[in-house]
């Protein structure tokens, strides 16, 4: 059986065999028959399939060159992410907690460092931040608001009610004496079981959502601090945040200065987005000649810390100049408690003796300002009238009432801006008018607000403030203002601008805030509790290669630049548009 197999398997192989080389004879005699004989015939078409060829070939370099065409058609130069700005400031860093921020450098911080539960939007009016929400009762005497979701600290941990109100307490207490202590004063606060946090007011307000632009600082870290020692704390120097910047690192100079820069690095979980720019870095410097040697060399990527008239000495070549106008004015404060100056009618002689266009002709680039309501706030209908320049008359009247008593007064201000030059220029006048005046210049620091502001320390302040987004006078001249922490600034009491004042908060009719506005301009004109000076405009200076704010942008303050600040930018590149 077994050989039969074996002689059966090899007959099959034979035979398999023979069939793969007949096959392969085939095959050879039909390429030899249809491919390598029909070679010849390609010299008769030759030129045709070179045309063909040449054809393939022009397709593919069209295709080509129509792609890389479009492609730089549809490519443009935009800004991208990534690169650091550098913002120059002067004002000394004594603290880095936003509650106590009373420099401008440390605004600044507090501004790209912390977000707050409301702020003032692009068209310049207040809108919710933090909250998500912003609702009140129709008497306006109880407000609600209510966190977003999902916000978060640098560190991590979630943004919640238990840290807004740990906030509200700080600033309610009296042994805290915080720069929003004033916002609110005698207002109680509480916590739904719907999450909502409550405000209840002792009397209508009708702008109280301003009063709501408030940093919040984190219960976690800050809940073990003692209260009397809170500015110093390590938080202070080094924050956890919640805005569109985190806290990286502070680099000191070897000068033994107050010079300084704060590194701060982009927030990947700011609610309102990454910004672009990978870090922002805040260089304090000394004094604004310091600003001005470090914008030539190109240090710095801008400054909002000089003037119309400094920024002459900058180079035009390398940066813009923009200057935007902002809802702060500069007043000259009569302390009301000190000597002459409790008397309206010598106040009044003063006012009347003031060459004012001379006095605001040191503040170059801005407008000139009468009253403590500006008419972007609201149209009122009619104005008081205020005397004109009358020097020699106000001369006079001035001799008469100090009969024959030398009279020295002391005007105090900071050495920022305008208002050093504003201050002497008015102490010129004074002079003029027979009263001997000296000025003396400040840093804006927290020393200066506890030992000049807050304890009156003056006869007169010139001293610019701000108006807001709404017109609300209240906190600088209402009677229960006038203590060390309030704001006002010339300790005037007139129980009848008390109760228009009042009025006027609580009111959500705008025509009748109208006219208990046009009442109490005629009191506080007759009064002279101040004297306008000028509305204040930011001067701001930015490397021409960069992205700042827009220019549409309407700004309350001069802080309200870094409104859009997740959108700056310095790097650039090419990007393809969507066609």
């Amino acid at each position: 059986m077994a050989d039969f197999l074996k002689k059966r398997g090899q007959k099959i192989v034979k035979k398999f065999s023979r069939a793969s080389i007949k096959a392969s004879e085939e095959g050879k005699e039909h390429i030899k028959e249809n491919f390598l004989k029909r070679l010849s015939h390609i010299k008769k078409i030759r030129l045709l399939v070179l045309e063909w060829v040449l054809l393939v070939i022009a397709l593919i370099l069209l295709a080509v060159s129509q792609s890389f065409w479009f492609g730089e058609s549809y490519a443009t130069d935009a800004y991208i992410d990534g690169g650091t700005y550098v913002e120059a400031t002067v004002g000394r860093v004594n603290s880095m907690n936003p509650l106590f921020a009373t420099t401008t450098s440390e605004k600044v911080l507090s501004k790209l460092m912390f977000a707050t539960l409301t702020y003032n939007d692009f068209s310049g009016h207040p809108g919710p931040g933090l909250a998500a929400s912003v609702t009140y009762s129709d008497d306006g005497k109880v407000w609600k608001i209510k966190l977003r979701e999902g916000l978060s600290w640098s560190d991590g941990e979630p943004i919640t009610n238990e840290d807004v109100l740990f906030t509200l307490d700080l600033i309610q207490n009296p042994a805290v004496s915080t720069i929003y202590t004033a916002n609110l004063e005698n207002v109680k606060i509480s916590e739904d079981e719907e999450g909502y946090i409550i405000f209840n007011l002792p009397s209508a307000y009708a702008d109280f959502v301003s009063a709501l632009n408030i940093p919040i600082v984190p219960k976690h870290v800050l809940k073990d601090a003692p209260l009397k020692t809170l500015v110093e704390a390590d938080f202070s120097k080094s924050p956890v945040t919640s805005g569109p910047f985190t806290f990286n690192a502070t680099q000191d100079t070897n000068t033994g200065d107050d010079e300084k820069t704060i590194y701060l690095t982009a927030n990947p979980d700011y609610y309102l987005g990454k910004p672009m720019v990978s870090s922002f870095a805040v260089h304090v410097y000394n004094d604004k000649d310091d600003i001005i040697a470090a914008l030539n060399s190109g240090s710095v990527t801008a400054t909002a810390e000089l003037s119309g008239e400094d920024s002459d000495k900058v180079a035009a070549t390398t940066y813009y100049r923009r200057f935007s106008g902002t809802n702060a004015g500069a007043f000259a404060f009569f302390n009301t408690t000190k000597g002459p100056l409790t008397s309206a009618d010598f106040r009044r002689a003063i006012r009347q003796g003031l060459n004012l266009s001379e006095i605001r002709s040191a503040a170059p680039n801005t407008t000139a300002l009468n009253f403590p309501i500006l008419k972007t706030q609201i149209e009122l209908e009619d104005y008081p009238s205020i005397p004109t320049d009358n020097p020699e008359e106000a001369k006079t009247r001035i001799a008469e009432m100090l009969n024959g008593e030398s009279l020295t007064l002391e005007i105090a201000t900071v050495d920022n801006g305008y208002l050093p030059a504003v201050a002497e220029k008015l102490a010129a006048n004074l002079r003029e008018l027979g009263i001997e005046a000296r000025v003396i210049p400040y840093a804006e620091s927290q020393e200066f607000v506890a030992n000049v502001i807050s304890k009156r320390n003056y006869d007169i302040l010139v001293y610019e403030i701000e108006l807001g987004a709404d017109p609300d006078p209240l906190p600088y001249y209402h009677s229960t203002q006038a203590k060390t922490s309030g704001l006002n600034l010339s300790n005037y009491r007139n129980s009848l601008v008390d109760d228009l004042l009042v009025g006027a908060r609580g009111t959500m009719s705008e025509s009748l805030r109208m006219k208990k506005y046009e009442k109490f301009l005629e009191y506080w004109a007759t009064d002279v509790p101040a004297i306008g000076l000028y509305q204040a405009n930011m001067t701001y200076i930015y490397n021409k290669n960069v992205r700042t704010y827009d220019e549409n942008n309407i700004l309350v303050t001069a802080l309200d630049r870094f409104l859009d600040v997740e959108n700056w930018a310095v790097n650039q590149g090419t990007k393809n548009q969507t066609p």
